[in-house]
């Protein structure tokens, strides 16, 4: 009989660990990646511009670019900057934007690219994806997987805690986004990936049942990994559907609705995805998320994050329109003002003040 097996987009190496920044460049020699030492490193000036000046010795042939911004025009800019040098690698070093930039620089000049987050704010340090700003607002960019990733927790530690909840926030609404395909499959018959469903959802579970706080290097790593697991669940899949449901349709809304206003983008996301999880009857389990984004110190409630009620029912009324094709929840039992006021009014009363 034939054996039967398909490929798994991931990366190379995934070196999760405190002091893993430290030996960045072993790492990439020893994995191929970059044996030369010729690297292009995109960072910040911020974050990583301080890196810059701790690991520098140890990456002694690499070329440095400060990236001012997460914007198309940035992410263009750093291309043609990279484009005269003769590399072996790209190296992102720094926030989501910055990553979203080399990733697609990377892509422009054809060379694999290495994220070295230094905060877990959202699953994008692993995703197939980049998401800049450009004139029309904000747009996602198909990129290669990046082929290495190295997360220092000591660095992460670092970060303001915010950025860590954030990216609690974005991990746990991978369990209401993989119901949500489930959902366009038993009713749109839209076909589901069950290993990247698996992977999303087993990731957004690993944050959500796992005991640790923001402050605990055990849960780092679990976050750490989930939000990796949540970019090969992207790759797999060959889109965002196992991490991106209703609760980014109201995320999206919030920003396109109220751009100077909006939050964090996992604070966003954890809050929709516990009043999704309501939408769809799942009750118990709609207030046990409500708990532990509770517990890490995200919002659950809107006037958390400074929205009232009838800007809320505004933007999960809109929120189908940011996703055309997708069928989540919302779609599901498209509901009007006055329906979407009621339900949230029961919500609150569930979960509590």
């Amino acid at each position: 009989m034939p054996v039967l097996t398909r490929l798994i987009p991931s990366p190379l190496v995934v070196d999760i660990r405190p002091g893993a920044l430290d030996d960045l460049g072993c790492v990439l020699a020893d994995e191929r990646i970059s044996h030369s030492g010729r690297l292009a490193v995109a960072v910040s000036g911020g974050s990583g511009a301080r890196l810059r000046e701790r690991i520098a010795p140890t990456l002694p042939g690499a070329t440095w670019y400060e990236v001012g911004g997460g914007t198309l025009d940035d992410a263009v800019r750093l291309a043609g900057e990279m484009k005269a040098g003769h590399y072996d690698a790209v190296v992102g070093l720094g926030g989501g934007k910055i990553i979203d930039c080399a990733k697609f620089a990377a892509a422009r000049l054809g060379l694999p690219l290495v994220a070295v987050p230094t905060n877990l704010a959202h699953d994008g340090l692993c995703s197939p994806v980049a998401t800049l700003d450009n004139d029309a607002g904000r747009g996602s960019y198909g990129v290669p997987n990046p082929i290495g990733v190295v997360i220092d927790l000591d660095v992460i530690r670092e970060a303001p805690v915010r950025f860590v909840r954030a990216g609690i926030g974005d991990a746990v609404s991978n369990v209401s986004a993989v119901a949500d395909w489930e959902l366009a499959h038993r009713v749109k018959g839209e076909k589901i990936d069950g290993l990247a469903a698996a992977i999303a959802r087993q990731a957004g579970e690993a944050v959500l049942r796992h005991p640790g706080w923001v402050g605990d290097t055990d849960f780092l790593q679990v976050l750490a990994e989930a939000l990796v697991l949540s970019g090969i669940a992207m790759s797999v899949s060959g889109d965002s559907r196992p991490c991106s449901g209703a609760c980014h349709e109201i995320n999206h809304a919030f920003d396109l609705l109220y751009p100077r206003r909006a939050a964090a983008h996992g604070e966003q996301c954890g809050l929709a995805a516990a009043f999704a999880m309501y939408l769809r009857g799942a009750h118990e389990e709609s207030a046990h998320m409500a708990g532990v984004l509770r517990r890490h110190g995200l919002p659950v409630l809107p006037d958390e994050i400074g929205f009232t009620t009838e800007e809320f029912v505004r933007v999960v009324a809109y929120a189908p329109e940011t996703r055309p094709g997708r069928y989540t929840i919302l779609e599901h039992l498209d509901l009007k003002t006055e329906q979407i006021k009621d339900v949230y009014a029961d919500y609150v009363k569930a979960i509590g003040s």
